[in-house]
């Protein structure tokens, strides 16, 4: 749950009026402008969006005698707007703080431009309100791809993680993996905050991949793009030999993502495997995969 005082004290913004309803839930990541709405047109009002003004509001609001201002006012900014910011500094009409404090609206206000304001607003707001879920599995960043590694517990994930830090790639989430859908085609992962950055390997216990391989070897997320399924080697099972026919896929949060299964058994370089692995997806993804000529011929 993400409420307005989060937000306010994410982007330092001053708190103008409408305390009281700093703990007002915020369910929208879209913002609204409400320039047509201070004119009196109210069809697309949307109260759960938060308002942003900037000079063309404040414009449309000078430019009413003040009993113009309050009516106008009263039908825009009603008490289920989460919150209301002023950018740029402006100053806030009198009748808006009194409206606000009245129906515990909370007034912000920032020196950000509106143009700045809204594209970080609606990046945080997009990763923050975004459907989300949590995944047993090992999150690498790969040649540029973010690989979710799964498997049953003991498989050796953390291991080939491990082997996978050593050849350059980087740790995003050991363990346990936030996985959020950012919009309509893309999910992204991302590791808890009490684990991030750490690895554990059995035997060798929980490690800080920063204070190891430094700073270079982790980040803090990637988009998913590749799933990489380990499990134990069965006798008599059939496994694709061939590597013709686009993998199948695993659906997360509605999103359909490639999914490959590596059978493990001693004396297979998993890390290895997976680096190439990695690489014919994306001759697969570019359409570079000439194989199946290759057999014809």
């Amino acid at each position: 749950m993400l409420d307005v005082k989060q937000l306010a004290d994410e982007f330092e913004f001053e708190v103008k009026a409408g305390e009281n309803g700093l703990t007002k839930e915020i369910t929208e990541y879209t913002l609204k402008r409400p320039s047509a709405e201070l004119l009196g047109y109210l069809t697309y009002l949307m109260p759960q969006r938060i308002q942003i003004y900037g000079q063309t509001e404040l414009g449309l609001l000078q430019e009413l005698d003040i009993r113009g201002m309050q009516i106008n006012l009263g039908q825009v900014l009603v008490s289920e707007v989460p919150c209301a910011i002023f950018t740029r500094g402006l100053q806030v009409p009198n009748e808006v703080l009194e409206l606000a404090n009245e129906r515990n609206i909370p007034v912000l206000s920032t020196t950000r431009s509106t143009t700045q304001l809204f594209y970080l607003l609606i990046r945080y707001l997009t990763n923050k309100l975004a459907p989300s879920t949590l995944i047993h599995a090992v999150l690498v960043d790969i040649y540029g791809v973010g690989v979710l590694i799964t498997g049953e517990s003991g498989i050796g994930k953390s291991e080939t993680a491990l082997e996978l830090i050593k050849n350059g790639h980087l740790l995003v989430a050991d363990d346990a993996v936030e996985v959020r859908r950012i919009d309509e085609d893309s999910i992204r992962g991302s590791a808890p905050e009490n684990i991030r950055h750490l690895l554990e390997v059995r035997g060798l216990g929980i490690m800080d991949v920063t204070q190891l391989f430094g700073t270079g070897a982790v980040r803090d997320e990637k988009d998913i793009q590749l799933i990489v399924n380990l499990e134990e080697w069965q006798d008599g099972k059939m496994y694709d030999r061939l590597g013709i026919d686009p993998p199948p896929t695993r659906e997360i949060l509605g999103i359909s993502v490639p999914e490959m299964t590596i059978p493990v058994r001693p004396g297979r370089n998993l890390a290895n495997i997976i680096e190439v692995a990695v690489m014919k997806n994306r001759l697969r993804t570019y359409k570079f995969n000439n194989l199946p000529g290759l057999l014809r011929d």
